[in-house]
């Protein structure tokens, strides 16, 4: 196997029933639940128009602007896999376009998470399939590799293996690791109902804000 075209088909996913209970939860509680530190941060942002995306991860690695190890994924996949690109950041040339994302919702792909540009956004945005990309560019890409598929990859910081929970939605898109899964989840479903009761007190006797003042006070700030 030639090293920087490996294509590995045996990973495990993580379970239907952590996946849905994820992807009924907003992004940004998620990532408050994994520190803030493990989110793919702002420049990966939503490029249709609305929808949720929840799946695992199908990994490919590739270099900037080539997007042969994408349509190989695609043809992998299988139903529930997010097809997750680490392809450098480059905007010069998009990776995927109509054509790939008909092709991959036909085989049960849930949507894509793409660290480089994507074409077609009127049919993008017109869309019901989750696009995640850095940019646009009507430049379309090369078929020549490099490229890995099924292997751990980093986007803006956001390390993804395969397997991996993938959600997204109008805040952006995080990775939530399989193994610490149902750990992240029960905390995440704690805030969610720590919240609503914060709601309900701004809506009746008001929110308890004596915290901002002993933060306050505990840096030096004077409030006399």
């Amino acid at each position: 196997m030639t090293f920087g075209f490996r294509i590995f088909n045996d990973h495990a996913r993580a379970r239907e029933d952590l996946v849905a209970a994820a992807g009924a939860l907003p992004t940004a509680i998620l990532s408050d639940n994994l520190s803030r530190i493990y989110a793919a941060g702002p420049a990966i942002r939503p490029m249709h128009g609305d929808g949720v995306l929840c799946g695992t991860a199908l990994t490919v690695k590739t270099r900037p602007g080539d997007n042969l190890m994408i349509h190989k994924a695609v043809d992998m996949a299988e139903p529930g896999d997010v097809i997750v690109v680490e392809a450098g950041g480059d905007l010069t040339n998009s990776l995927i376009g109509e054509l790939i994302i008909t092709h991959a919702v036909s085989r049960g792909v849930k949507g894509f998470v793409i660290d480089g540009a994507v074409r077609d956004l009127d049919a993008i945005r017109g869309g019901t399939t989750p696009i995640f990309a850095a940019g646009v560019s009507h430049r379309g890409p090369y078929k020549d590799g490099p490229g890995e598929v099924n292997v751990p990859i980093a986007l803006h910081g956001m390390i993804v293996s395969p397997g991996d929970i993938i959600v997204g939605d109008l805040d952006g898109v995080l990775c939530v690791p399989t193994d610490d899964a149902e750990a992240i989840i029960e905390l995440a479903l704690a805030q969610v109902d720590r919240e609503k009761k914060t709601l309900e007190a701004i809506a009746g006797e008001g929110w308890d804000r004596g915290w901002v003042d002993e933060i306050l006070r505990t840096r030096g700030c004077s409030l006399d």
